[in-house]
């Protein structure tokens, strides 16, 4: 997992991401999808770049489905802000880093 990107299981998710101070960036992915892998490096500049405002996770739907299953999350990539322990933004598909970055910031304000 690249640096900045915490790697999250089902057990961390309540007190990681609901409980967080600051907005929290879950990637929904698997190893087996072509399109996650795609968005992995964009994710990863977003994590670096946005350090310290933003809190960047990636949870394996298929090892944390019910995790995914709890917002759900039917397709892959998708990519949930949450601020305050709730999802205040979803993205759902392959975004150019440009259409994520709108979203996001939309979303932390």
């Amino acid at each position: 997992m690249a640096a900045g990107i915490l790697d999250l299981t089902a057990e961390q998710f309540d007190a990681e991401v609901l409980q967080s101070d600051q907005p929290v960036l879950v990637d929904f992915w698997a190893p087996w999808c072509g399109p996650c892998r795609m968005i992995a490096p964009i994710v990863e500049e977003i994590a670096q770049e946005y350090a310290g405002r933003l809190k960047v996770a990636k949870l394996n739907v298929d090892d944390h489905g019910v995790i995914a299953g709890r917002y759900g999350v039917m397709s892959i990539p998708t990519l949930l802000v949450f601020k305050g322990g709730q999802p205040v933004a979803r993205i759902v598909g392959f975004r150019p880093k440009e259409e994520l970055e709108q979203e996001i910031l939309k979303a932390i304000g």
